[in-house]
């Protein structure tokens, strides 16, 4: 594998598309500029908060000195008023009578001398008495105890009512003064030296004193800033509140530009945002959300990384580093596979071992995307994805430990051993046996460990040894014989990613594995004769089921699942390239192609009518549609396609429904909307292909309708609905994984340059999980070959 890195893009610079390089780099260097002014802000918060304490200590260290003079000289002042009053007691008593003037009037004894015969009776009167009369008695309205009042004042700083500044301000001005001194209520309260003064019984604070105090006040207030914006948090971003100005929900306002898209590209990152942000808040390492509880769930003792590991591609793809940063650190440090626990082969294949070599390709050959140093090439942590991958991948090899070699349903992680379904009769679900070879492939690729490529490429071969008519297979195989089981057919549930993983495993080896892009002709052909039919009022073209095979009756249910297909039969039709590309390449375009994308073009536009039938804006779980009951053939010539504006067509009365409302019906337990990624998906293909940027707003619509009626309230990110056909929706308390996985990077896709992951360099597999096209090899290559086909009906 080629790891030479070219960070300027050198080797392109004569290409198209060499700006959207550029503008690449830009945008990688300013988010490294970004992280370097966000550490040097950092340190200089922290440098300025270590130096606020010093002052605030400082201040409260020469506080505690200023009230310990006051206190000093209030004393040495009480003992100097103390030896004055006594003095003038003492010359009062010497000169006045102080049985009749002296207790109460000391001022007046000197203007008037008693008589000598009332001095000796008031003498006789207090040897009669209990006690004796104290020489000194508080004088109220002596200069000397006002004096005193301002020296108490000044050592206890106790301000009340207006004196104090009042307010909010002179409280907490009070409280940051108990804490810079906290001493300062120690000094003794005597009976009339009361701790508070009226209006003007307070001294003024000294200017020093204030100036600090404000400091001080000041100083936490900033600090406590700082915390709420989380700049001394691990990780540096906190939870969006909502998304931007929401204004732009009740817009119709179509975009004329590539600003327009730039700027709604730029809501589906917010959302992205609101989503990781509420589950780390909220759930941090549980591989469950439910965002209305703001709670989480493990499916495992310690987790199993559902939803960081399902989404860190997506964070990457957006450029958010941080976070990515964040969900790297937890897979390093918490992430481990040696749990005794049984998991689904394939979902734990799609989403974990599918997300690490995403991540790990991301990080790998495109450097800029969430650029952070620890996977750059000689890091020590530059193989922690793939590591993770091999180890996991090791494990989930002992599902194909079968007789026939048809992959055992789920898988004990701790023991390596493959465990058949509780349910079918031991059966495995065809299509998820058969959507595990994008994943192993390439990691056969990366290591060079052929068992990988061989055990996942094997399935394929048993599975078309049954020669399945028409292409079309059963929905169950049996991993004890390689037999079908039961003769239900279907493009939805169980049967969907077979037919995807045919085409995109022919795309993903360079074309050099012809026998796949075979079995997706025939499979497509087996559609078309079987499948596709056309409602009775409007003509929209449907791919129905067979549950009883090929021979019973053509049911018009189509699951949401089902529409993978259109952008699926498009990226066949044209191999990745775009439509205007491929009808120009020599000797490449013929009728087939045409009819392919005609087919695509029909089946998107019934997806869009299963969202723009429901109440929410947002389609059901499984749609019904009126059809003949002798249903037309796909090939029928009386078929015409409606216009798309044939979803403008209002209703004349509540009573009777536009007509072509009347070609859908959703059953009421079918009505759920779990945020699946399906029919974006298709616009995103679409778009991509034929460059009719309808697709794109038929997106924009879908995104809009997503962020009014499943958004939680108190930043809860966003939750599935139980019911999504009613105003307001009743949600279901659950955020499945593959909304940040895929509904959300395929929205970012969708509105994203056509440079970004172009569809010839890249295979999604079906959890969305980017993984590029590679060459085969000599040890790499297909190593068999289909047997000749019979003519038999049914399935086996």
């Amino acid at each position: 594998m080629n790891r030479v890195r070219d960070p300027f893009n050198l080797h392109n610079l004569n290409r198209p598309g060499t700006t959207f390089a550029a503008i690449n780099i830009l945008r990688a260097t300013a988010t490294t500029a970004a992280v370097q002014i966000r550490d040097r802000a950092e340190k200089a918060a922290a440098s300025a908060a270590q130096q606020a304490a010093e002052l605030v200590e400082q201040a409260a260290e020469r506080t505690r000195d200023a009230v310990g003079a006051v206190a000093e000289a209030a004393e040495a002042a009480a003992k100097e008023v103390e030896r004055a009053l006594d003095q003038a007691a003492f010359q009062s008593a010497s000169s006045s009578d102080l049985e009749q003037q002296g207790v109460l009037f000391p001022s007046a004894a000197a203007a008037e001398e008693p008589p000598e015969e009332e001095e000796e009776e008031k003498d006789t009167e207090q040897g009669d008495m209990a006690f004796s009369i104290p020489r000194h008695v508080p004088s109220f309205t002596d200069p000397a105890r006002q004096a005193e009042d301002r020296l108490w004042a000044a050592a206890t700083r106790q301000r009340v009512g207006p004196s104090s500044g009042g307010g909010v301000l002179g409280g907490v001005q009070d409280k940051v003064g108990e804490f810079l001194n906290p001493d300062r209520r120690s000094l003794p309260m005597y009976k009339d030296k009361p701790y508070g003064y009226g209006p003007g019984g307070a001294g003024k604070p000294r200017p020093l004193l204030r100036k600090k105090r404000v400091l001080g006040f000041l100083t936490l207030v900033v600090l406590g800033l700082l915390w709420f914006t989380g700049i001394f948090d691990d990780h540096n971003e906190r939870a969006r509140a909502k998304l931007g100005d929401w204004g732009w929900l009740s817009s119709d306002t179509k975009a004329g530009s590539k600003a327009d898209w730039a700027r709604r590209r730029e809501r589906v990152v917010e959302a992205m945002e609101l989503s990781w942000d509420a589950y780390e808040r909220y759930a941090w390492g549980y591989d469950e959300f439910h965002p209305v509880s703001k709670t989480g769930r493990n499916m495992a003792p310690k987790g199993l990384g559902w939803i960081i590991i399902d989404s860190l591609d997506t964070l990457m793809i957006m450029n958010l580093t941080s976070r990515v940063t964040h969900a790297r650190e937890w897979i390093s440090k918490s992430l481990t596979w040696d749990q005794d626990q049984d998991v689904n082969t394939f979902e734990t294949t799609i989403r974990m071992l599918g997300g690490l070599l995403s991540a790990y390709y991301l990080s790998t050959e495109y450097p800029h995307l969430a650029p952070i140093t620890d996977d750059d090439v000689g890091a020590p942590g530059e193989d922690l994805y793939l590591e993770k991958a091999r180890d996991l991948a090791d494990r989930l090899m002992s599902a194909f430990d079968t007789p026939s070699g048809i992959p055992y349903a789920s898988v004990n992680l701790a023991k390596f051993q493959g465990l058949p379904s509780h349910a079918d009769n031991g059966a495995s679900s065809t299509a998820e046996a058969t959507t595990l070879q994008l994943e192993f492939k390439y990691l056969a690729n990366l290591t060079g460990e052929k068992d990988f490529w061989d055990r996942s490429e094997k399935v394929l071969q048993v599975l078309d040894d049954n020669q399945a008519p028409d292409g079309l297979v059963p929905i169950y195989i049996q991993p004890s014989t390689g037999h079908f089981h039961t003769q239900n057919i279907r493009l939805g549930s169980r049967g969907d990613s077979y037919y995807e993983y045919l085409i995109k495993q022919y795309l993903q080896t360079k074309k050099a594995e012809p026998i796949y892009q075979d079995m997706w002709n025939d499979a497509l052909g087996g559609i078309r004769k079987h499948l596709v039919t056309y409602t009775e009022n409007s003509g929209f073209t449907i791919v129905g089921e067979r549950p009883s095979g090929l021979d019973g009756h053509l049911s018009p249910k189509m699951d949401h699942l089902v529409c993978f297909l259109p952008g699926t039969v498009a990226l066949a039709a044209t191999e990745g390239l775009s439509e205007r590309e491929a009808r120009k390449k020599p000797g490449f375009w013929n009728k087939q192609r045409e009819a392919d994308m005609q087919l695509a073009r029909e089946l998107m536009q019934t997806c869009w009518g299963m969202y723009r039938y429901m109440a929410t804006g947002l389609a059901a779980e499984i749609t019904y549609f009126k059809i003949p009951s002798d249903p037309l053939p796909e090939s029928s010539t009386t078929h015409t396609s409606p216009p798309d504006s044939i979803f403008d067509t209002p209703s004349s009365s509540p009573d009777a429904p536009a007509s072509w409302r009347k070609d859908f019906e959703v059953h009421q337990f079918d009505s759920h909307n779990l945020q699946r990624p399906e029919t974006v998906e298709s616009l995103f293909y679409m778009y991509r292909i034929t460059g009719d940027v309808k697709y794109r707003e038929w997106g924009w619509e879908m995104f809009k309708s997503f962020v009014n009626y499943t958004s939680v309230e108190d930043g809860g990110g966003f939750t599935s609905l139980s019911n999504a056909n009613v105003i307001p929706p009743v949600t279901k308390d659950n955020m499945e994984s593959f909304w940040m996985a895929e509904t959300l990077k395929y929205f970012y896709l969708l509105f994203s340059p056509e440079d970004l992951l172009p569809l010839d360099k890249v295979v999604f597999n079906t959890e969305a999980h980017p993984l590029p096209v590679f060459e085969v090899g000599r040890l790499l290559k297909t190593g068999w070959e289909r047997k000749p086909r019979t003519t038999a009906a049914g399935a086996a």
